[in-house]
Formats: C-alpha cells, structure tokens, sequence
C-alpha cells in the first residue's frame, strides 16, 4: 500500500515568511503513532512471537531438521535426484555441494528480522502508556527477552559467533564473542524467570511463555555453555547452583509432570490417544498452524515433511522429502523400551510396502515417527483435509521445543538431591513393568537423554556440549547405504566435524554484504 501523506506548506509569495514542512501517514501504522496503548503492545508482541516461528518454522532449512542430520540419528537422505546440501550439512563438508555458499542464508535473515522486532518493542516498552499496570508491562517485556534469548541460542549454537544487536539497527558490525552473546542470553532469561506471573502452567494462556519455560530454557542454555566452552558458569550471570534452583522451582511449582504413556505425546505414534499440544509434559513449544500459503503466510510447519517418508504415504504416516533415521538408533534400544515404537517409523517392522527405493537417497529403513506428516484413513494429507491447499507448507504440528522429563534428567545431571528418584521416573514410563533401576551417573543420564529426545533436535547439542572430540566420533562412521536402490558408501568424517568445530557455515552472501566484517567460520 502507498502511504498517504497530508502535506501543510506554508508559503510566502514574497519569500518574507517562513515555511516548514510537516508529514503524518494517514493510513500507515510507524514507531511514532504506534506503539502506544496496551492493544498496539499486545500486536507488538504477536509479531515477535511471529518472527521466531518463522525463524523455526519457515525461513530456510528447519533447525530441528538440520539438528538431527548434523547428529548420529538421521542421514541426509532426500531424493536421489536431488541436490547434495543435505549431504554437505549432515558430513560437515562443504565439496559435496561446493555451489551451497549460502545453506542458511534465508535462516540468517529470518532470525535477524525477529531479532528486530524484538529489540525495536523492547525500545519502546517505555513509550506505551500501560495505565499503571506494571504485571502487563513485565509479562510483556518478558516473553519479548525470553523470544530474543531463545533466537540468539539457536544462531549461537549454530554459528559459534553472530553480530549482537540489542538495540534496533542498520550497523555493519563484526561476531561478538560467544561469551558476550551467551551473558546477553542468560540476562534475558533470568529477567523472564523473575517477571513472568508464579502459579501453575495452567493459569497462562496455551502457546504464551511461561516462567517454568525460561527456567527450564536456563538449565539447557547453562548446561550447553559450560559443556561446550568449558566453564564454570553461565558468561558470569548463572551458577551451578542457580541453574539447579530454577529447574527444581519448575518440578516443585509449575504444575506439570510427565504423561503416563509416552508414544501419546506424539500425533503419528498414537493417533486418537493423542494427548494433544497442551498436554502438561510440554513446558514450551513454537506453534504452527495449518493455513501457510506461498501469498506471504507463513504460519505452518514448512520443515515438518522432509521427515516424511519420500513420496510415500501408509496411513497414519504422510509422505515427505525422505530424510533418514540411521538404523543404530533402532538398535540403540532395547526390545522393552516402549520409546523405540514411538520414535521411529520402521518399515519392515511395521510391514509398510513401501515403493520409492528409486526415488530415495540413504535408504535405511527408518524414518521419524515424533515429527512426520500424517494422512487420513483414505491416504489424504492431514492439512488438506484441513481445509489448506498446500500440503507441504502447512503441516500443523507443533515443535516441542522443552519437554518436562527433560527438566528432570537436567535437574539429575546438575547434582539434584532427588536425581535418583527424577531419572527413575524417567526410565519407568518408557520400561513399565520391565522397568530395571540403574545408578544416576553423567554416562546413564546422557545414554538416557539419547533414547528420550531422539529426533526431537536436542542429540547433537548433548553431544557437542560433551566435547568436539566425543561429538565426532559418535557421529563419524562408514556404512552402506541404498540411494536409487543401488548400494553405496557412506563416510562421515571425524576431521571433518572436528575441523569446522561442529558449527555451520556462515551464508556468503552476509560476508559480501558485511564487506568482509563478517569472518566465515573455520572448515568451510
């Protein structure tokens, strides 16, 4: 829309008076006649909430889809036809796509264009006439931080170092350190903890932030910061102590707990025994609907179907681009463990005829089941019978981002006098009646947080918080793997992981626009 603009001119014939000139948009909404009651602050938050779906959601390759074939659980896979960036993602190595100079070129921009309006309604907080109630203005302000923690984690964990904005601007500016953007993080969240309303998940609205998820948020980003840079704290601003304090307050006072069976927290692994996205094991989620179209609405879940079996659908599960589970994680479990079933679409063990070998590159046999598209029972995609016309970009699952046992097994790893009794509590839903006690220890725990969050996107950060060294050896292996039916050779290399320090390619196109203030991180 053009703006309308009134236009005063004061004229002198003569030129012995004065004119100035003073310009209002009619019909345009800007930071000056907006941002002003309590109605603009609620849309000025909307928007933020909107930015970080898109940043997770829709803007480039979907993080938690990148996440797990950067990990040991999921192969590249795609077509057998198509591109090789997936391959160059998932074996840390850029010559086998060397044209993919900007991977995740639309995830940088998607990410800084939240940031924004993050950081422009912080700005104005003081601007907007709030008619004294200052819980509003402190929920409002701490979901805005919580939104802008959470994106800067996402980049951080991504990129190693991003250029800091904490205030709106244009400035070409170079990577902060890591430290400097981590202490930015951990104010934010511990703002939210101390601000967002007390009381039981249940009082806040269903998709809001809560306090329990920028507690839970902490215990991840410390336990991730100290792990992988190998500190003490948490960029000087969380303690050990502190982190364990915020994830007990959640166990003790948030109101969730864990459902009693685990495969009905996942649509496809249970289908009408779902427990729904509001289900009280999920601490926080980004949430997506069904109504994306390619006019500029981007509400839905556009990462969702390249977990989807290629081209394949076998009601419940829907067809997709054919990203691989890597069949170690079947074996990974034991035949007791009821979250194998729930985690993984297996074709063999589930008899699905599946016909697409020619069109599937790194066949395993395996496909994920938490997050995979879903069809009717007349083999219909789930968000057209839903009323969408695209299927593709408007798969409607929610991304469980923090889940309560995940609170849990932290609160057990950082020295929790009841780690026991959490771990246990843990491993007694997934066994039931085979359920064995094992002894809390780092070694457990972690195997444990393996089999709980598999293809959830977490794998790969519990890895590389362990250390590179044990990130690329878990990860690096050699196999035979089907692409077009054909068997061939799979390498992932240790060196290759190590040499790019398990961080992603920063796009070339932000390079060249920085004038080379930005520097590309090592390995690619």
């Amino acid at each position: 829309m053009k703006n309308t603009y009134l236009y005063i001119f004061c004229l002198s014939l003569l030129s012995l008076g004065s004119c100035s000139l003073e310009t209002e948009p009619l019909v345009q909404q800007t930071d000056t006649n907006f941002y002003k009651t309590t109605d603009d602050a609620y849309a000025a938050l909307v928007g933020c909430y909107d930015g970080m779906q898109v940043a997770t959601g829709a803007g480039g390759l979907g993080i938690p889809v990148i996440s797990e074939v950067m990990s040991d659980d999921c192969f590249g896979g795609t077509g057998n036809s198509d591109g090789y960036s997936y391959a160059a993602i998932d074996e840390f190595d850029i010559t086998r796509s060397p044209s993919d100079v900007d991977l995740l070129n639309n995830n940088w921009i998607a990410y800084y264009k939240a940031l924004f309006r993050c950081n422009v309604f912080l700005s104005k907080m003081d601007q907007i006439d709030w008619k004294g109630n200052t819980v509003l203005k402190n929920t409002y302000e701490s979901e805005t931080k919580f939104i802008r923690a959470y994106l800067y984690f996402e980049m951080v964990r991504l990129w190693g170092s991003v250029p800091l904005l904490t205030a709106p601007s244009t400035e070409n500016i170079p990577q902060a350190a890591p430290e400097e953007i981590y202490k930015v993080i951990a104010q934010d969240l511990v703002f939210a903890a101390n601000n967002l309303p007390s009381g039981a998940y249940t009082s806040t609205t269903s998709g809001r932030i809560t306090k329990w998820a920028a507690k839970s948020l902490l215990g991840r980003v410390y336990l991730y910061y100290t792990g992988y840079y190998g500190k003490a704290d948490l960029a000087g601003v969380v303690t050990k102590t502190q982190a364990l304090g915020h994830l007990e307050d959640v166990i003790a006072t948030s109101g969730h707990g864990l459902v009693a069976d685990f495969s009905t927290l996942w649509p496809a692994a249970s289908v009408d025994k779902y427990a729904g996205e509001n289900n009280k094991e999920n601490v926080f989620s980004i949430k997506y609907t069904y109504t994306s179209d390619y006019n500029g609405n981007t509400d839905g879940n556009h990462w969702l179907v390249m977990f989807g079996m290629r081209e394949f659908s076998s009601y419940p599960y829907g067809r997709g681009w054919g990203v691989t589970v890597n069949s170690k994680l079947w074996k990974a479990y034991t035949a007791t463990d009821t979250r194998r079933v729930a985690t993984m679409i297996g074709i063999d063990e589930e008899k699905i005829k599946f016909d697409k070998l020619n069109s599937q590159r790194e066949y395993t046999g395996y496909y994920n089941k938490k997050y995979s598209p879903m069809v009717d029972k007349d083999g219909k995609d789930l968000p057209l019978t839903m009323g969408s016309q695209f299927w593709d970009i408007s798969q409607l699952q929610d991304y469980v981002v923090l889940r309560y046992s995940d609170v849990l097994l932290m609160a057990a790893e950082l020295g929790s006098g009841n780690a026991q009794a959490y771990f246990d509590d843990v491993r007694k839903r997934a066994y039931k009646e085979n359920f064995v006690s094992l002894p809390v220890n780092f070694d457990n725990i972690m195997n444990e947080r393996h089999l709980e969050f598999a293809l959830e996107g977490i794998r790969y950060y519990d890895l590389l918080r362990q250390g590179i060294g044990k990130a690329s050896t878990s990860i690096a292996e050699t196999t035979t793997l089907l692409s077009g039916g054909v068997a061939g050779t799979k390498t992932i290399s240790a060196a290759k992981i190590q040499a790019t320090k398990g961080l992603q390619q920063i796009p070339n196109t932000q390079i060249t626009l920085s004038g080379g203030v930005l520097k590309q991180n090592a390995g690619w």
